[in-house]
């Protein structure tokens, strides 16, 4: 069988062993309509209740905040959309979002935020762009990045939101950031949270959107009254018994992965400037930032490069990786994301985004550094 070294966990990780358990006691023991009312259906409720607990009490939230969602993207839409449906306004965010969020905002005739070379958010920036506009209802600003990794001070974006838009509600897309921070206290004054399953070990098709008590917000899918009235459609029972079974894991083991993929990472990164020389620009990341910079994301720019061409040779070699986020994966432009922080197109054009998580381990970063080099080398000699 041909080898395997995957490295785009930040487009979606492997399901852990203790979710895949999760899910298949779960469906196994709960058959039923956890909205009926007979004991099975009971049983059923109190297995997707357990599970609602458990989410919340890994993020430090309140189990009523929760609302099951089918993953990252209808959280976002449900929180961008609901909101602006609920009260009208303005919706701001930053312009690197992800498309979940920025599409929504744009199609709504919202404002962009730009990103400073770091890709985060300046605050001076966030106050310059709210100060020009009235009847801001929602500022959704991302928590990490899902391409560069770069870590956005959420306290201090929320602290600017509070005093320029006092009556805005504040969003945070977290879908890339349960494994990498400390959600509890970085998005604390944040009114609805976004996350998702299969970014952290969980199944595809899960995700959560924590709605602040007392938020009112236009549910987006109709029909059953589910979810305290925010989101229609019969429960995942087993769906959310497993992402929760996710969370709690990388929950736990948070601190302990950060330290270990953080090394990975910039021995992935200092192998490929070794290797390859002034070709290689690190986009974000410097040597021991688990601070500012996702420990999982190794975001680089390959001087004159092609990066589909470059994904091509090292899928060829069974090495997985992506350009910019898998939502953007085949598209002819370069990413948004790095436009939004003022880096060159010709530049841009040969980004590859190296992601790490559970599974990744030292050989990896071995077979990488063996099979990144020779291809880069062969695209430029072309």
């Amino acid at each position: 069988m041909e080898r395997e070294i995957y490295l785009d966990h930040a487009a979606s990780t492997p399901v852990r062993i203790e979710a895949r358990d999760e899910w298949m006691a779960a469906a196994e023991a709960h058959h039923a309509n956890p909205t009926g009312a007979h004991k099975a259906a009971r049983h059923a409720r109190r297995a997707l209740d357990d599970a609602r607990d458990a989410i919340a009490a890994a993020l430090g939230r309140p189990p009523a905040e929760v609302v099951f969602t089918s993953g990252g993207s209808e959280a976002d839409n449900l929180a961008i959309r609901g909101v602006l449906g609920a009260r009208g306004g303005v919706a701001v965010c930053s312009a690197g979002e992800h498309h979940a969020v920025l599409e929504p905002v744009e199609h709504a005739g919202g404002a962009t935020v730009a990103l400073d070379r770091t890709g985060r958010v300046a605050p001076d920036e966030l106050r310059r762009v709210l100060s020009d506009l009235d009847h801001v209802s929602v500022v959704s600003l991302i928590a990490v990045n899902n391409e560069t990794g770069a870590i956005n001070d959420l306290p201090a974006l929320a602290a600017v939101v509070r005093e320029t838009a006092p009556d805005a509600l504040l969003h945070t897309d977290a879908v890339q950031a349960v494994s990498w921070v400390d959600l509890g206290s970085l998005a604390a004054d944040f009114d609805l949270v976004s996350i998702t399953g299969h970014k952290l070990g969980g199944p595809i098709g899960t995700g959560a959107l924590f709605v602040r008590e007392g938020t009112v917000l236009d549910a987006q899918i109709l029909g059953g009254g589910q979810e305290r009235g925010r989101r229609a459609g019969t429960p995942d029972v087993a769906g959310a018994a497993a992402f929760a079974a996710a969370v709690e894991i990388t929950v736990r083991y948070r601190d302990e992965e950060i330290a270990r993929l953080g090394v990975l990472r910039d021995r992935l990164v200092a192998g490929l400037v070794e290797r390859l020389g002034d070709i290689v620009q690190p986009t974000v990341a410097t040597p021991g930032d688990v601070t500012n910079v996702a420990a999982s994301i190794a975001h680089v720019m390959l001087r004159g490069v092609e990066a589909e061409a470059l994904l091509f040779l090292l899928d060829s070699e069974g090495l997985r990786a992506s350009a910019a986020s898998s939502c953007s994966s085949g598209a002819q432009d370069p990413s948004p994301v790095l436009a939004a922080m003022g880096i060159d197109r010709e530049v841009a054009e040969g980004s590859l985004r190296l992601s790490l998580g559970h599974t990744s381990t030292e050989a990896d970063i071995d077979a990488a550094l063996e099979i990144i080099p020779p291809a880069v080398e062969r695209l430029l000699h072309h």
